[in-house]
């Protein structure tokens, strides 16, 4: 399966007084990367919301590896390591060249804009395949 890479900037506001970025930053920059696949992909999640459908993000298990600082250039990369009709799981990574300061493992599920645990559409998991 294809891996995403997104760019994302260390700006001031995303850093603690030490000039290193605040942990739960790297969650933001990592939906942000799914975000931005998902739109490249084609799956309109503005649409999917008017259809009563939205992705949710049921666990995260997540490794910091080393720290990222105040104006570095890091990379998010994405990548599918499973795609059930129920369950999509990603690995995620944030490196700095090839330095990797940030390791996830992502469980995304459909859900009903109501709550409630939905299959995943076979147009979506095509697309995502």
């Amino acid at each position: 399966m294809n891996t995403h890479r997104m760019n994302i900037r260390v700006y001031y506001e995303d850093t603690d007084m030490a000039g290193i970025v605040y942990y739960a930053n790297y969650l933001r920059y990592i939906e942000r990367a799914r975000s931005e696949w998902v739109r490249e992909l084609g799956i309109d999640q503005r649409e999917m919301k008017e259809n009563g459908l939205v992705f949710v993000v049921r666990r995260v298990e997540a490794d910091y590896l080393a720290p990222a600082r105040l104006d570095d250039l890091l990379t998010v990369e994405t990548e599918t390591t499973q795609l059930t009709g129920v369950r999509w799981i990603l690995e995620q990574r944030v490196k700095k060249g090839e330095e990797m300061l940030f390791h996830a493992v992502v469980t995304v599920v459909m859900m009903t804009d109501t709550g409630h645990p939905a299959r995943m559409p076979a147009n979506i998991r095509q697309l995502i395949h």
